[in-house]
């Protein structure tokens, strides 16, 4: 089975190859779901790493709806990473009405030939996943990752299993949210060929600080944050 972990840093990288992974899915940010890591991490875990690096393309947290301008962020991030030595994308574009936008994604998937295309978690929005999964097969995904439309992929699992079923071969199913030590071998028992896991720990490395940095109020993936033109217009003014 293989074993691909999701690593948010360089130390998440480096531990997750130490440690026996496979592959890794670099990102960071990870209390947002997960965006596009920086040119810099990337390019260092791209020469240190032996296994395979897959990359987040996501420029933002929130939805998966893209403005073009984003899109073209995105493809410029997908040539990056083919000059960087990348393995594998992990991207995927949405529908204000969750369903999958079929032709944005098949271009991203064909920039990022001869790489390898994971279509990611933004599939466990959608609303038809029978039909999604026959989308991204028609279009040349070669896997997606999913929790089963569920909190976690062990409640998923009946979905999971009739989406590898339907798959056929064509295309993988990558099972991933809430996988553990104790749970993991049940997946294996399933016949799943691969894992996703994040195997996170967390350390506190400073004292309640006196000016917070994290705003909880951003916090929140039912919104998409940006600076109003209207409020910096105002400022403006203000200090004119």
């Amino acid at each position: 089975m293989i074993l691909e972990v999701c690593a948010n840093s360089y130390l998440s990288a480096i531990h997750a190859e130490e440690a026996g992974a496979n592959r890794i899915e670099l990102c960071s940010e990870l209390a947002v779901g997960g965006i596009t890591p920086s040119y810099g991490l990337i390019k260092q875990v791209t020469q240190v790493l032996s296994i395979p690096v897959f990359v987040l393309i996501r420029p933002r947290s929130g939805n998966f709806c893209y403005t073009q301008e984003e899109f073209e962020i995105m493809k410029h991030d997908i040539r990056l990473c083919k000059e960087l030595g990348c393995s594998g994308i992990v991207s995927g574009v949405l529908h204000k009405d969750g369903t999958i936008d079929l032709e944005r994604t098949k271009a991203l998937v064909a920039l990022s030939k001869p790489l390898s295309f994971t279509f990611h978690r933004g599939f466990d929005g959608v609303p038809d996943p029978t039909e999604a999964l026959a989308d991204l097969i028609e279009i040349g995904v070669s896997r997606v990752l999913t929790s089963g439309q569920e909190v976690s992929a062990e409640q998923g699992m009946a979905l999971l299993l009739k989406l590898r079923l339907m798959a056929n071969n064509r295309i993988n199913i990558l099972p991933g949210g809430g996988i553990n030590p104790g749970n993991a071998p049940w997946f294996k028992q399933q016949g799943f060929s691969e894992i996703h896991v994040s195997g996170t720990t967390v350390d506190v490395v400073n004292a309640p600080p006196k000016v917070p940095m994290n705003n909880k109020r951003l916090f929140d993936e039912t919104v998409h944050v940006y600076s109003s033109q209207n409020i910096i217009k105002q400022i403006v003014k203000a200090i004119k």
